[in-house]
């Protein structure tokens, strides 16, 4: 009784159908914390015994951050900075749900957001809400697709485009389309790695050349859970941790393995908040002609080798080693590498 009451009043937050059981339902609302404002996403879902409500919470004005403030190592920020503040071509932000793919591109936004450049973000739905840029929500039930949107973007004579994500080929290659004419465009593709993203554009029907020449820069991406300061402490690396240390290329005998034990202030988990791992490919004239060409696998080892030592197994080891994280959470945070 209790479980139900509690989704009947989050659904009438929300604006939901409340007499609407049977079928999934996505909303939003804004409510205030202590005085701070939290955009609250909700999906509601029809199981056998019930709905399950998931809440997703976004704190408006503590969730945007600065290009600083996302613990990418100075000589990758430099590159990425300078990357988005080329006013031309396109750079990708990848990774799995979850990651910290629009937190990352947000930062992009503060970066650029200037009263001289003009920036139109096209999202599903708009995650946060920032003055100075034009913010469309896509809403598919009257027909206001991203690629709809896209074409009318691009007639207000913008600086820089946000497409929330690459769902289509249609929205790809429009969008594509604006970083060769011109335009700087930011946007999120489901990718594992940096290197993958060029190819997985040329499948979903992208010509290979558009790929090629307008792609500036990937950005993939990881978070990993923190070890909690309270109650970290040394400890033993098992065998298995070992020889994936020394798989990547590290030596465990090098670093500080830790570990928390679990105490009141991480809830017994060993963890304490999170921290991003990154990895860059920038497309040059050698790795662009290899996009173009009908050998995906010398392009991949190309990119690979741009980046040796600087991947996310790379940078997910050297936290462990330090104790920042984990081994086993760095090992599990990349599994989807080692295939």
């Amino acid at each position: 009784k209790i479980s139900a009451a509690v989704a009947q009043r989050l659904k009438l937050m929300s604006g939901l159908d409340i007499s609407e059981r049977r079928l999934p339902q996505d909303s939003r609302f804004n409510v205030k914390v202590r005085d701070h404002p939290i955009d609250v996403r909700i999906s509601s879902m029809p199981t056998q015994y019930g709905e399950t409500i998931v809440m997703r919470l976004l704190h408006r004005a503590g969730g945007l951050h600065q290009l600083d403030d996302l613990g990418m190592s100075p000589e990758m920020l430099q590159r990425f900075s300078s990357a988005i503040h080329r006013y031309t071509g396109m750079v990708l932000v990848t990774g799995p749900t979850g990651s910290g793919k629009t937190t990352t591109l947000y930062a992009a936004l503060n970066e650029l957001n200037k009263p001289d450049c003009k920036i139109i973000t096209v999202e599903d739905p708009v995650e946060y809400r920032l003055d100075g840029l034009n913010q469309v929500q896509v809403n598919e039930k009257i027909e206001l697709t991203f690629s709809r949107v896209l074409r009318s973007a691009l007639r207000q004579d913008p600086d820089v485009i946000l497409i929330g994500e690459m769902r289509d080929v249609e929205t790809a290659q429009i969008g594509l389309r604006a970083a060769i004419t011109g335009h700087m465009v930011l946007s999120t593709l489901h990718t594992r790695d940096a290197a993958s993203a060029p190819l997985r554009l040329a499948d979903m029907g992208v010509p290979r050349y558009m790929v090629a020449y307008s792609l500036q820069a990937v950005v993939a991406q990881r978070l990993l859970r923190v070890n909690c300061e309270s109650c970290n402490k040394p400890r033993q690396p098992d065998a298995q941790e070992v020889q994936w240390l020394r798989t990547v290329g590290c030596d465990p005998a090098a670093g500080r393995i830790m570990a928390g034990s679990g105490c009141q202030h991480c809830n017994g988990s060993g963890y304490a908040g999170r921290i991003g791992i990154y990895e860059m490919l920038e497309m040059d004239n050698e790795l662009a002609a290899l996009a173009n060409s009908d050998d995906p696998g010398r392009f991949i080892a190309a990119a690979e080798q741009r980046m040796a030592g600087q991947m996310l197994r790379d940078r997910a080891a050297r936290l462990a080693l330090t104790g920042k994280t984990t081994v086993s959470e760095a090992m599990r945070v990349t599994a989807q590498l080692e295939d």
